[in-house]
C-alpha cells in the first residue's frame, strides 16, 4: 500500500460534508491538506478547527472560475514543492424541473460541479507531471448514471463529469497519474432540503475511507471508479 505521510494534497469544497471528512482523513494519514471553498469564514474556521489533526491550510476559491483556480494554484506554489493529490469534491445540487430553473442557476450548477474539475485538473496535471506523478480524485455521484425527475441540472452536471473522469483517466495513465472517481448514493451532509430519516443514509467518514482506501492502493492497480450506495436504503412508501 502507498504511504500518504508527507503527500501533498488538494481538497476543494473541504469545510463541510464529504470535503472535510476527507481532509481529516488525509491529516490523518499524516498528509499536508490545502483546503478551498467560496466563503473564507468556512476556510478559516476548518483550517483552525483541523490543524489540531495536522498540518492544513486554506484559501477562499471559487472552482468554478478561471481566474480564482489560477490564482488559487499560485498560491499553493508559494506554499509547497510540489503538489501530489487532487481531490476535485465542490460541488452544489439545484432540484427542480427545468422551467423552473434560471440560466444563473443551470450554469452556477454546471460551471461548479463540471467546470470546476477541469478547472483544477487542467491546473494540476502540468505540476504533477513536473513533479513525476500524481493522483486525481473526483467526488461524483451515482446521479452521474441514474437520472431522476426534478435533476436535470444535477444529472446533466454529474454525467459529464462521469465522462470527463474516465476520459481523463486514459489521457494520464501513461503519466504516472493516477485518475478514480467515487459515485456516492445518498450521504449525510445536508445537501438536500430533507433530513428525514437520515440514518440509513451513508456518513461522510464511509466515503473518505474509500478515498485513503483508493489512494493508498499501489501503484500498479487503479479502481477507476467506485459505486457506493447505502446497503439498506428507505423503502419506498409505495
Amino acid at each position: 500500500m502507498q504511504e500518504l505521510k508527507n503527500k501533498i494534497a488538494i481538497v476543494t469544497g473541504g469545510t463541510k460534508g464529504i470535503g472535510r471528512a476527507i481532509a481529516t482523513a488525509l491529516l490523518q494519514e499524516g498528509a499536508t491538506v490545502a483546503i478551498c471553498s467560496r466563503n473564507d469564514s468556512e476556510v478559516s474556521q476548518t483550517v483552525q478547527e483541523l490543524s489540531v489533526a495536522g498540518k492544513i491550510i486554506g484559501r477562499a476559491c471559487n472552482v468554478g472560475s478561471w481566474e480564482d483556480v489560477s490564482d488559487y494554484f499560485s498560491w499553493i506554489d508559494q506554499e509547497f514543492q510540489c503538489l501530489d493529490i487532487l481531490v476535485n469534491n465542490a460541488g452544489i445540487g439545484l432540484f427542480a424541473p427545468v422551467e423552473e430553473i434560471s440560466p444563473e442557476e443551470w450554469c452556477n450548477v454546471i460551471e461548479t460541479n463540471l467546470n470546476g474539475p477541469f478547472f483544477c485538473s487542467r491546473q494540476a496535471i502540468p505540476r504533477m507531471k513536473k513533479w513525476g506523478g500524481g493522483f486525481i480524485l473526483n467526488i461524483g455521484s451515482l446521479a452521474g448514471k441514474n437520472p431522476f425527475a426534478g435533476g436535470t441540472a444535477y444529472n446533466a452536471s454529474k454525467f459529464g463529469l462521469n465522462g470527463f473522469s474516465e476520459a481523463l483517466m486514459m489521457d494520464l495513465r501513461f503519466a504516472n497519474i493516477r485518475v478514480s472517481q467515487i459515485m456516492p448514493g445518498s450521504v449525510q451532509t445536508g445537501f438536500s432540503s430533507s433530513v428525514e430519516d437520515a440514518d440509513w443514509k451513508l456518513d461522510p467518514a464511509e466515503i473518505a475511507a474509500t478515498a485513503m482506501h483508493l489512494l493508498k492502493m499501489p501503484p500498479r492497480n487503479l479502481a477507476s471508479r467506485v459505486e457506493m450506495r447505502p446497503s439498506q436504503p428507505k423503502r419506498s412508501s409505495r
